[in-house]
């Protein structure tokens, strides 16, 4: 199955793919910034263990999910951008988290055509195709329709291996 694939390593932020986004319900909804916050939340947000961006949030607008991913719950959010300033790594920035919930619906009215944000994208960091999860090279799946490919952190051994 074709997935809407997004590269975060590659993708730049020009924004020309949010600019050409043209969801159909909302004239200011940009479907590729949830779908780039979401992706972002999943794949490289480091997952703390006492998520200060979490305890700081004055709204409940975050949580972590069963899985251990934090989630913003988008109508909870008032983007007073507490989260921001609690992350100590700067994983969650200002400008991810908008005030107007955007939803992406895949341009499923284009019938057969690419999406305009595929179209758009000067660096090719998204793309429609065939694409097979694979954690090995940081490629995921992030629901029915999105594949990601970024850098995901790993916990280094506190311990070194003695010779």
């Amino acid at each position: 199955m074709k997935k809407l694939f997004i590269d975060l390593e590659i993708c730049s932020k020009c924004e020309k793919c949010s600019a050409a986004c043209g969801y159909f319900y909302h004239p200011q909804n940009n479907g590729i910034s949830s779908l780039r916050e979401y992706a972002t939340f999943v794949t490289i947000c480091r997952h703390c263990e006492d998520a200060p961006c979490v305890s700081s949030c004055y709204h409940n607008a975050l949580e972590r999910a069963e899985d251990g991913h934090i989630k913003r719950y988008k109508m909870r959010c008032t983007s007073c951008k507490s989260c921001s300033l609690a992350c100590p790594f700067g994983i969650v920035m200002e400008d991810f988290i908008p005030y107007l919930d955007s939803k992406c619906d895949y341009c499923t009215g284009l019938s057969g055509k690419l999406p305009k944000c595929v179209v758009s994208c000067p660096q090719k960091a998204i793309e429609v195709k065939e694409i097979q999860e694979k954690p090995q090279e940081n490629i995921y799946f992030i629901g029915e329709h999105l594949a990601v490919h970024t850098t995901r952190w790993a916990k280094d051994d506190p311990q070194p291996k003695r010779k």
